[in-house]
């Protein structure tokens, strides 16, 4: 939300290079699906990451949600929107096999072809885990993750409040004007 903005370049003072490097990876424009929101992969690499927590254990899409959530501290949490279309794009490639438990639950265990993909890209996984042990280490409550945790709750928040609509004047013109507050008070801290 903050630093995305798309006029002219404008906002990214809130969120500058350097920190993009460090939370995202190198040269990553910290943007998902073009919808300007942070993402903490770039593309392929949650596949990957998916394709490695199988393969150190087979898992159920939730528990691989979770896994994935708190080995980033809670900063991030990839929605089933995300998890699930990946499972499913791992098994359509072979990578992973399912099996059909009670309740309707799948699990998920890695195949020979999985394994390849996983041995011919063992460098990328490392780094990628690397990273993501990187950001959750040595990180105090008030870290950049958590600001960034912050900012998908208010992008969500709005989000929801605009699809309810019903809006007035008045109550848009009483969010942007917190939303700008909050703008500047960010700059200032």
């Amino acid at each position: 939300m903050f630093g995305h903005c798309h006029h002219r370049g404008e906002g990214r003072r809130f969120a500058g290079r350097g920190f993009r490097d460090r939370v995202f990876g190198e040269g990553h424009p910290g943007r998902e699906g073009g919808r300007g929101g942070a993402r903490f992969f770039d593309q392929g690499e949650l596949r990957l990451v998916v394709l490695k927590l199988i393969q150190i254990k087979p898992r159920h899409g939730y528990e691989i949600i979770k896994e994935i959530e708190e080995r980033l501290a809670g900063a991030y949490s990839p929605s089933p929107g995300t998890i699930y279309p990946t499972l499913t794009l791992l098994e359509d490639l072979g990578q992973v096999a399912v099996t059909p438990e009670e309740g309707g639950k799948k699990l998920h265990t890695i195949t020979e072809e999985g394994e390849r993909v996983l041995e011919a890209a063992a460098a990328q996984v490392e780094a990628i885990f690397a990273r993501i042990e990187g950001m959750r280490s040595g990180r105090p409550a008030g870290s950049a993750m958590q600001v960034i945790r912050a900012m998908h709750n208010l992008k969500t928040a709005l989000r929801f409040r605009m699809m309810r609509g019903g809006l007035s004047e008045e109550q848009l013109a009483a969010i942007v004007t917190l939303i700008d507050t909050a703008a500047r008070d960010v700059e200032r801290a």
